[in-house]
């Protein structure tokens, strides 16, 4: 038997493939998930219909966080074309994103010269797991690349209808060649 109960799914009960908890789809779809700015201004990302988008959950004391100069590079060299790079700090990996708001913008800008939206920093996983991430990792509204985030810069390419259509784990550099060759796809009329 299934519940819902505050957004989860929880099953009573032995039913089979019934997990004890397990998060709800946004029945909004993509864009009516809403987000966070930096600044604390809440909008929908159906502010970016139309682009395309490559989603990273980022960390300012990770191995991975030199990918923060070929995000920006990306983002220079195809915003004109529609691409918009959204970053999403995250700590919930060992703590690598320890900074509020303004400290991990300020080190993003000062380091690598970040111009791209940057996000209030929310959970990627676990139970406070944000409905951004919920539906970019979930079975049902993302079959062709459902999974856990495994890391830091674990990025998603969103089609300028709002579809998954690719993902690149945190080894994946910006400037690797499926990635970019993903991209440009995306982006071509």
């Amino acid at each position: 038997m299934k519940f819902v109960v505050m957004g989860l799914v929880v099953c009573v009960g032995l039913a089979a493939g019934c997990a004890a908890r397990k998060k709800e789809v946004p029945m909004s779809g993509f864009y009516g998930i809403g987000v966070e700015t930096m600044a604390g201004e809440a909008i929908k990302l159906g502010e970016y219909r139309g682009k395309v988008l490559l989603i990273v959950n980022t960390a300012s004391k990770c191995g991975f966080t030199g990918q923060y100069a070929g995000l920006q590079t990306l983002y220079e060299t195809y915003q004109d074309r529609g691409l918009v790079v959204l970053g999403f700090p995250s700590n919930d990996f060992l703590r690598q994103e320890p900074g509020t708001n303004e400290e991990i913008q300020a080190f993003c800008k000062l380091n690598y010269g970040v111009t791209f939206p940057l996000f209030g920093k929310i959970s990627v996983k676990g139970k406070d797991q944000h409905p951004l991430y919920v539906y970019l990792t979930s079975r049902e509204s993302n079959p062709a690349f459902p999974g856990k985030i495994s890391w830091n810069f674990n990025k998603f390419l969103i089609s300028r209808d709002g579809q998954v259509i690719g993902r690149f784990g945190s080894r994946t550099k910006p400037d690797d060649e499926k990635l970019v060759t993903a991209l440009q796809t995306a982006l071509s009329p």
